[in-house]
């Protein structure tokens, strides 16, 4: 694994990212996705943070999470565990009062989001001054990989019921790929209501509300390669209600 002495690029812009990985029962793709995360900014020379908020997960994900810490330093991996599993939308809102970057990234710890493009959205912000980027999978050469055809087209029918409903201004509604300045996530969490995925769909729209400008970043979106999917019945009810609520009052 990359050590966290090793010699490192640095960036004078000042600016800091923090890393929100909620997790629950993540313990095999935990090692990977930081050790890559580590990797690329490293590589990048910019300043960061991995938070890992861990919804008590019986399989043992905080344990490999304080592994994580004694390798790559408490300065570099903070851990904000909560007793129970709480949700997605509160997940973020816990890191977030931890969080000392001025940027924040947020993004699943199972390897469906490389670490890879977080250049790209740096490189993304910077140029037009975005209030948030976010990872695409419907623009250039964007794309899912690893999905059935029952997955790709409940994606797909929630994207376009979403675009048409709520006219967002990005691409990408359904996606959890994201680099937010910190005081717009702020602005954004206070007001939204939603949680689980409706949360990110409701982030987007609150941002269109408030004028915020959108960058997008087309990225490739690879199933989880351990562990379970924690998409379902239930998640797809609660995203059809959310989507309806979100029509009603915005």
């Amino acid at each position: 694994m990359a050590s966290r002495k090793a010699s490192q690029p640095k960036r004078d812009s000042g600016d800091k990212y923090s890393i929100l990985l909620p997790t629950y029962n993540e313990r095999e793709n935990l090692p990977l996705i930081v050790w890559l995360l580590v990797k690329y900014f490293g590589e990048s020379g910019y300043n960061y943070e991995i938070i890992v908020i861990d919804d008590g997960s019986p399989d043992g994900t905080l344990e490999v999470a304080e592994q994580l810490q004694n390798i790559y330093g408490e300065d570099k991996i903070l851990l904000r565990p909560r007793a129970t599993k709480l949700g997605l939308g509160t997940a973020y809102i816990h890191g977030i009062k931890h969080a000392t970057g001025n940027f924040v990234i947020i993004m699943d710890a199972d390897l469906s989001h490389h670490p890879k493009f977080i250049p790209e959205f740096i490189k993304k912000q910077k140029e037009g001054d975005y209030d948030l980027v976010s990872g695409t999978r419907y623009q250039g050469n964007g794309g899912v990989y690893g999905w059935d055809l029952r997955r790709k087209l409940i994606s797909r029918g929630a994207n376009f019921l979403s675009q048409v409903l709520l006219r967002p201004g990005a691409s990408d509604l359904t996606g959890s790929f994201r680099l937010y300045k910190k005081a717009v996530l702020e602005s954004l969490v206070e007001r939204c209501v939603s949680k689980g995925y409706v949360f990110q769909m409701e982030m987007i729209v609150r941002a269109r509300q408030l004028n915020y400008t959108i960058g997008e970043v087309p990225i490739s979106f690879v199933d989880r390669v351990y562990g379970e999917s924690k998409l379902g019945g239930n998640e797809i009810v609660s995203f059809v209600k959310g989507l309806i609520t979100l029509f009603a009052t915005t």
